[in-house]
């Protein structure tokens, strides 16, 4: 009879598969040598940890060897998805480490960055090697797709669902995670492949094109210019972007629904109507508060501008932007990094779905007041043309969660300012960081920032990617699990 497999030997046994395969991911620039083959120097910078962590993969593998694997528990789950994160950020960061021009603390954060879709960098861009350029976008695809989504669905659909979900992904596109892995990939791959071509079409070479098409679908940011999309000046591209951008930022299931031209769903959505509505009216304010000569590049400006801070890509048009900003734009552009793009898309923020429902919950409790208590009547929204009933304790939890995004936001800010940064530039950069947006007002710059300012930034980027209990639960758990060691030893 097989022994069985659970616990801390399962969730170190499944973390050798991901090592393997991180390690797969890590090796893929080289492929790019075949084009570029002047920039081999930097080949062993991403062979060492590509197959380092191969190796150690193929060892932590042992443990479910020849062993019959019971479910993960939801704990276990937990710990596992965010070992998973960072063992990809950390062995990732190596080949940076490795040109010996940034130290630790700078190449974690790149990374970091780079699978949140953050798209805040401190990279040296310009000048830069082509292999560097492409991991990062790289990084920008698996982690907009889903780095779990992504892994699991080339090993199995045992457990790869209840990962996939602890992620942060609550729609359930398709049956299984297979099923629903093709999908989101085909479709990612479709809109980056089309992307890239209208960008060759109005003018940047394939390069830039295609990893500006991965950054604008992944909604991450990164940019082969240090100057972003302002780099090339021009309205073709600056159009490409915000349809890509806005894709991106879009739910995952209203994709499959427009495929399946179920267009009544599509439209008959919470997000979709709140987004209609809030974007027009901050565009327009955006439009009048940056007015200076003319409306006409005030709202090429602030369209662009509102479309990249939704959906959190951080793509910018103008350099200009943040020297012609009065105040009312900042507090404008933070609330906006602060809503988000659509749940169950690449972008980051609250979530559109959740700001919806605090607004209705908000309308429901006011109209409570007014109406006899035999009169209250269940509350219900339109998700995808369906109607659906929402219960108090959903309420309740979707204020508990924008109370603790809120609650990080303020801790990050007090540190920030703890490093000598202004109340306003520390609320708008850990806006940028939580949301996963990229913007940034000039806190970090590639060679000024601390160190322990950088680390704090990746955990806040990390907590915004995985929607902040995962990486709470997992800390917790892990300190409760160890307490628990130590009593019994």
């Amino acid at each position: 009879m097989k022994k069985s497999s659970q616990g801390y030997r399962l969730v170190f046994g499944y973390l050798g598969v991901f090592l393997i395969l991180i390690g797969v991911i890590v090796l893929m620039p080289l492929i790019l040598l075949i084009f570029y083959p002047n920039e081999s120097n930097y080949a062993l910078n991403f062979i060492i940890p590509g197959v380092s962590s191969i190796f150690i993969g193929f060892l932590l593998s042992l443990f479910n060897y020849k062993r019959d694997l019971e479910r993960l528990k939801r704990h276990d789950d937990i710990i596992l998805l965010t070992l998973i994160w960072l063992s990809a950020i950390f062995i990732s960061a190596i080949p940076f480490v490795l040109t010996k021009q940034y130290n630790l603390a700078q190449s974690v954060f790149e990374m970091t960055s780079g699978y949140t879709t953050t798209g805040m960098s401190i990279y040296q861009v310009e000048g830069g090697s082509h292999l560097y350029l492409f991991f990062r976008s790289l990084s920008h695809y698996i982690g907009g797709v889903g780095l779990v989504l992504v892994l699991t669905s080339a090993i199995s659909d045992k457990f790869g669902m209840q990962l996939f979900v602890a992620e942060g992904h609550l729609d359930r596109l398709l049956p299984n995670l297979v099923k629903s892995a093709r999908f989101i990939l085909s479709i990612y791959s479709f809109y980056i492949l089309i992307g890239s071509i209208f960008y060759m079409i109005f003018g940047m070479n394939v390069f830039d094109a295609f990893n500006h098409a991965i950054s604008a679908v992944s909604t991450g940011g990164f940019s082969t210019h240090i100057d972003s999309i302002a780099h090339y000046n021009n309205l073709g591209i600056e159009i490409v972007s915000i349809v890509l951008m806005l894709l991106g930022g879009t739910n995952f299931v209203i994709h499959l629904n427009l495929f399946r031209r179920k267009f009544k769903n599509v439209f008959n959505h919470i997000e979709l109507k709140f987004l209609l509505i809030y974007g027009v009216l901050f565009t327009i304010m955006l439009t009048l508060f940056l007015n200076r000569n003319s409306i006409t590049p005030s709202f090429r400006i602030s369209s662009f501008l509102f479309v990249s801070t939704m959906t959190s890509t951080g793509f910018i048009n103008d350099l200009r932007v943040f020297s012609l900003f009065p105040p009312q734009v900042i507090m404008l552009l933070i609330i906006v990094m602060l809503i988000g793009g659509g749940q169950g898309s690449t972008a980051g923020g609250i979530k559109l779905y959740r700001v919806s429902l605090f607004f209705k919950s908000l309308y429901w409790q006011i109209e409570d007041k007014f109406k006899l208590p035999n009169l209250i009547k269940k509350r219900h929204i339109y998700y995808l043309g369906k109607k659906e009933i929402i219960e108090q304790n959903e309420v309740n939890a979707n204020y508990a969660f924008i109370g603790t995004y809120l609650l990080v936001l303020l801790i990050g800010v007090i540190i920030f300012t703890s490093f000598g940064n202004s109340i306003s530039d520390s609320t708008f950069e850990v806006s940028s960081l939580l949301g996963n947006i990229g913007l940034s007002i000039g806190i970090i710059t590639r060679l000024n920032t601390p160190n322990a300012l950088l680390w704090v930034s990746s955990i806040i980027m990390l907590l915004g990617r995985l929607e902040i209990y995962v990486v709470l639960f997992a800390i917790f758990r892990s300190i409760y699990n160890f307490k628990n060691q130590v009593v019994r030893d």
